[in-house]
């Protein structure tokens, strides 16, 4: 379907626009508008894959909102996870005194990373059965149970109809934290009548439901009973159930815990102190202290389950972290396998069990449960909530195309059932929801320092840079005639060839001179220009590589 830009949004009709978590798993922000005001649910990260080499994190684009942030009345986080509020720093630096409104440990989560940025921002903290006024939207609240502590999902209501969006979530029966998913609520919105549900989409393949947090317990005591030297666990540093399951069991088998790594020591000091993870007294320290420990005694909880490169367990693994892992210790990698990290996770697997590591995850050990509702779960909240039409959201296609089935098959309407990608816009009118157009929803890519200024342009000179290398040409040229002057120089980086590769490109170089005297292209930029390409075809045809061609001519 080619979209255009949505037409005017009509009168007490509201408009929904995904700006990024339709497609992916990650960058999760969305857009409701109404009554000339803009609520924003949720605004996290995408983390970029082998192809986009030097990036950081991915945002959300901004652009659609840029010029009507002053009508923003708030942003409402789901839950803390960076793919739900990593972006929020990036927004707040555009407008900082937008109301971020979340749970307890949400807003505590984003506080102390706002506080990395020096923004103090202004907090509204919620909780589950709690409702609030913003602007023209009426908002309600429903606890759901995620793989993190304090996740909401949200009912919107405005004359344009009522919106429940869940958020992550799943229906585990038996949580660690007794918190469960309300279906009371659920089943409230239902009588009342949902027009639209935005649904977690994550698992809609995977059938039946989900194992409890629970049932893990026996795998991981098995690991510490076993295991004959130190036990490093890596886990996402938001992951506080996970963390208190091995706090426990550590603390069972008579093993002192050390977390590592900034984040992980931050949130779980934001747990600790907000009662959200108990360890009893004297079983966590400095894992300095740890070093001289007998090793039969330690635990280390460290980042990296995902394979990120700059994470603990990665450097563990390529043996440039103080902690140096030898035979007999034992790595368990307690979170699930984040889709597009498969290589990554599996060559930091690899490259631990070659230093004699003995590695649990979850293809050999029932280590870890996901934290989104499986097939199962979905359709019960469907029949609970009978939603007029559905938009699935927080996942890849094939995802919300699983996940639009479920709805069909459970009597939503199959011209109800909204497929939609980031920047499809969708306007809700007495009820009603169809799509309206299309917006700008592109990758902004965060690069060290600079938002947005790398391109796609960028990373496939850097692929091209990695897969081919780098040649520079150097030409000195008699500007009185536009011919070479001496016998070009090559200097080449990661481009292997040999020498009559090279030797050629000397009569490509003069003829691309010739070239450009004629048609009267005889400035130095045009003079590189026309180097660069002509060499870098000559390499293309008789070397079949095309590395990064960089030409300097110098006047003779």
């Amino acid at each position: 379907m080619n979209l255009t830009a949505p037409k005017q949004l009509p009168k007490n009709g509201m408009r929904i626009t995904p700006l990024g978590g339709l497609g992916e798993i990650g960058r999760n922000m969305t857009v409701f508008e109404f009554g000339g005001k803009l609520l924003i649910v949720d605004c996290g990260v995408l983390f970029p894959e082998e192809h986009q080499p030097g990036i950081d994190v991915i945002l959300a684009d901004f652009s659609a909102i840029r010029n009507r942030l002053q009508d923003v009345v708030g942003i409402f986080l789901t839950h803390g996870h960076e793919d739900h509020i990593g972006g929020v720093p990036y927004l707040l630096k555009e407008r900082r005194d937008i109301p971020v409104i979340g749970s307890k440990l949400t807003l505590a989560f984003i506080s102390a990373k706002l506080q990395e940025h020096r923004i103090k921002p202004k907090t509204i903290t919620v909780e589950g059965g709690g409702t609030m006024k913003l602007g023209p939207f009426e908002l309600e609240f429903a606890a759901v149970n995620h793989s993190i502590p304090d996740g909401l999902a949200i009912a919107i209501r405005t004359a344009a109809g009522l919106v429940v969006a869940t958020g992550d979530f799943k229906m585990d029966q038996f949580p660690l934290d007794n918190r469960l998913t309300d279906l009371r609520a659920f089943g409230r919105f239902g009588e009342e009548g949902v027009d639209l549900l935005l649904s977690d989409s994550t698992n809609a393949e995977v059938p039946g439901f989900l194992a409890s947090e629970r049932d893990l317990i026996p795998a991981i005591e098995t690991v510490f009973r076993t295991a004959p030297r130190r036990i490093i666990v890596s886990s996402f540093a938001s992951h506080i159930h996970r963390i208190q399951q091995v706090v426990d069991a550590a603390h069972a088998h008579g093993r002192k815990v050390a977390f590592v790594g900034r984040s992980m020591v931050r949130n779980m000091g934001i747990a600790v102190d907000l009662g959200y993870l108990t360890i009893p007294r004297g079983v966590l320290v400095d894992f300095k202290k740890l070093m001289n420990t007998d090793e039969s005694k330690v635990t280390l909880i460290c980042t990296g389950s995902q394979g990120e490169p700059m994470a603990a367990l990665a450097r563990m693994a390529n043996g440039d972290h103080q902690i140096r892992l030898t035979e007999g210790d034992t790595v368990l990698m307690a979170s699930s396998l984040i889709p597009g990290n498969e290589n990554a996770i599996y060559t930091i697997i690899n490259k631990l069990t070659d230093l004699g590591a003995n590695v649990v995850h979850k293809g050999n050990a029932k280590v870890h449960v996901s934290g989104h509702a499986s097939a199962g779960e979905l359709v019960y909240c469907y029949n609970i909530m009978k939603p007029r039409a559905v938009m699935p959201v927080h996942g890849e296609a094939k995802h919300l195309r699983a996940n639009g089935q479920l709805a069909i098959r459970t009597g939503v309407a199959e011209n109800n059932v909204i497929i939609a990608k980031d920047g499809t816009t969708v306007d809700l009118v007495d009820g009603v929801a169809r799509i309206s157009g299309q917006v700008s929803a592109g990758l902004v890519f965060v690069d060290g320092q600079t938002v947005g200024r790398a391109t796609e342009e960028t990373l496939g000179a850097r692929r091209q840079l990695s897969e081919a290398g780098v040649v520079v040409v150097l030409a000195i040229v008699d500007p009185a005639t536009t011919t070479l002057a001496e016998v070009p120089e090559f200097i080449t980086r990661g481009f292997i060839h040999d020498v009559p590769t090279l030797d050629g490109a000397a009569g490509v170089i003069e003829k691309a001179l010739a070239a450009a005297k004629k048609q009267g292209r005889d400035d130095v930029e045009q003079l590189e220009s026309a180097i660069a390409r002509e060499v870098g075809r000559h390499i293309a045809r008789t070397y079949r590589r095309e590395p990064v061609v960089v030409a300097v001519v110098v006047d003779a």
